[in-house]
């Protein structure tokens, strides 16, 4: 599988004849914040079931939930922030 990821890289990345690239710049950063944020909502699905469970059986842990639950989030704030940087 590895050895196929150079091969992808270059047919993705490669220049066409009136000097686009295969994705243009604007779907490749909408492709990444895309497949970031649905990183962090899978991450998020575990990470909130977990929080609720350990809110239900100790009210002290609601903090340490809260914070555990928010942790993915700055991911795709911080992803969504580089393309407006980098772009």
């Amino acid at each position: 599988m590895l050895e196929t990821i150079p091969a992808l890289t270059e047919i993705v990345l490669q220049e066409g004849g009136g000097g686009s690239a295969a994705i243009p710049a604007n779907a490749a950063a909408a492709l990444a914040v895309g497949l970031g944020a649905l990183g962090t909502g899978i991450a998020q699905r575990s990470i909130g079931a977990a929080a609720v469970g350990a809110v239900a059986e100790d009210r002290d842990m609601f903090v340490t939930a809260l914070i555990f639950t928010a942790l993915p989030e700055t991911l795709i704030i911080i992803a969504f922030v580089t393309i407006f940087l980098v772009g």
